[in-house]
């Protein structure tokens, strides 16, 4: 999961395997593989960055054979 902000300034928590596409508008709008959207403070390079920080980390986690 990974933490962002609403524009109202609540901390929330997604699966960023959810996430089907991420605009600025300028806002930050995430649009989520059901449709639905989101909006929030961080920009789209910081989304990215997370999502990346987060599967990096799962990765980490795996057994070094599964790993090929």
């Amino acid at each position: 999961m990974i933490a962002l902000v609403s524009m109202n300034g609540s901390q929330f928590y997604l699966n960023p395997d959810l996430i089907y596409r991420v605009e600025e508008t300028p806002d930050t709008v995430i649009i989520l593989t059901d449709g639905k959207t989101l909006i929030v403070k961080q920009s789209a390079a910081e989304i990215v960055d997370l999502i990346i920080e987060y599967r990096q980390k799962i990765f980490q986690q795996l057994p070094k054979d599964t790993r090929n």
